[in-house]
């Protein structure tokens, strides 16, 4: 393979730059992810030069190319500037900093810069991506890969991430996962797909009701509720080896949430009554009760630190959301504004809950403050909008909506911005949770 290092199990990356040079992060913050009035960088991505240039490794460079342009579109940071403004032959200018005319970019507005050199031999292909800041004239991020061509859409998100992580301070969304419920196949079951709607996959076929999907922090578990038995029993799955724990007690066990950081999980039953909410071992064990009220405790959703957790309860009348302290078991109740707030998804910074709220005989999803600050509509005039998942990096909110007739999945900026669509499937996809 001329020296080419092809890896047998996995994608090796190696660093462009020598120790210290203008690969790292700087002092200069480029993208505040939680700057409500985001403004989007323009980014120029412009297509990618081949080492042969034969018909075959063009195609899988323009490929790559496209894949890497959509994926970073998606996050909504960027401005994605129309190639036909370019002045630059990807075949005969320079890759380095060098060689580089940054005023070329800069004249059609183009802040941000990546280039790309492409090499496909046989199964094998070659990449190197350097970002670079034009405005200041010096390259970012400079990195190569290795590996198989089944591997290009690996090696497209790992640089995404490295982009993500140069510009924000964090590693995004690209390899985290997201759970769904789908009744395609006539009856309700558990998917998976990508952060994206790529490569959906069907992880039951129980050929019944089953909801609330829920992940384990180490993305190792599933839990969720099944009516496989008649009834609503909880099911812990194991997706590498697909063992399985149920949870069956007398009456209702559903809703699950694990804890952040733990084999642990809060869940809903009713076999001592009305239905409360317990914390469970990842083997369904019952460890101790969580809520003593009258009335429906349902739904809840975990601080990222542990300490604390949402739930909705119907104690007051209607539903409404509450916190509970479990260090000092105190509880308060959250929202105030409305008569039916349910799904409480709280976010990975701590800061802020988002719910799903019955506004004129819609549902719709809003935002509040773990402290009470006053809540935000983000969804509107779109039918029912429901069940909001925060991305793990909070960066984003999926949920589902029936806007367009089905019910289907949908991704927004936390701050509603940016609304779109993931997918398209058979039936009604509800009920999407996003992995850590």
């Amino acid at each position: 393979m001329n020296g080419w290092r092809i890896l047998l199990i996995g994608i090796i990356t190696a660093s462009l730059w020598a120790p210290g040079s203008a690969g790292g992060r700087t002092g200069y913050e480029y993208i505040d992810i939680n700057q409500p009035f985001l403004r989007k960088m323009p980014l120029a991505v412009p297509l990618f030069t081949t080492v042969s240039g034969d018909a075959q490794e063009t195609l899988h460079a323009q490929k790559a190319m496209e894949l890497l342009t959509a994926t970073l579109d998606f996050t909504g940071y960027f401005q994605i500037m129309d190639r036909g403004a370019f002045l630059y032959d990807p075949q005969k200018d320079g890759h380095t900093t060098a060689s580089i005319n940054f005023p070329n970019w800069t004249v059609i507005g183009a802040e941000l810069l990546i280039l790309g050199r492409y090499e496909l031999r046989g199964d094998d292909i070659g990449v190197e991506f350097r970002l670079f800041d034009t405005v200041q004239g010096r390259r970012l991020i400079g990195k190569r890969y290795t590996g198989k061509a089944s591997d290009q859409r690996r090696i497209i998100l790992r640089f995404c991430s490295e982009v993500i992580y140069a510009l924000t301070g964090n590693r995004g969304i690209f390899e985290h996962k997201i759970a769904f419920v789908s009744n395609g196949s006539g009856h309700k079951e558990i998917f998976t797909c990508e952060f994206d709607g790529y490569d959906p996959q069907q992880v039951t076929r129980n050929g019944t009701i089953t909801l609330f999907p829920s992940w384990s922090s180490d993305g190792n578990w599933i839990a969720f509720t099944s009516y496989v038995k008649g009834k609503p029993d909880l099911y812990i799955r194991s997706l590498k080896d697909k063992r399985e724990t149920v949870i069956a007690r007398p009456g209702i066990n559903i809703s699950p949430a694990w804890v952040p950081g733990k084999f642990e999980l809060a869940a809903t039953l009713s076999y001592s009554g009305d239905p409360e909410i317990y914390l469970l071992t990842g083997s369904g064990k019952i460890i101790k009760r969580l809520t003593h009220n009258a009335g429906n405790d349902v739904s809840p959703s975990w601080a990222p630190d542990g300490q604390k957790m949402a739930f909705v309860s119907n104690r007051a009348g209607s539903p409404q959301i509450y916190i509970k302290d479990l260090e000092s078991g105190t509880e308060r109740r959250l929202t105030f504004e409305g008569n039916y707030n349910t799904q409480p998804s709280w976010s990975p910074r701590g800061d802020r809950i988002a719910y799903a709220s019955m506004v004129d005989g819609n549902h719709n999803i809003f935002v509040i403050g773990a402290d009470g600050e006053a809540p935000v509509q983000l969804t509107r005039d779109t039918g029912d909008n429901e069940a909001p998942s925060w991305s793990p990096d909070g960066s984003l909110i999926v949920f589902s909506s029936n806007r367009e007739g089905p019910s289907r999945i949908y991704v927004m900026t936390a701050f509603g911005t940016d609304q779109r669509r993931l997918m398209e499937m058979k039936g009604d996809q509800t009920n999407p949770k996003w992995s850590y």
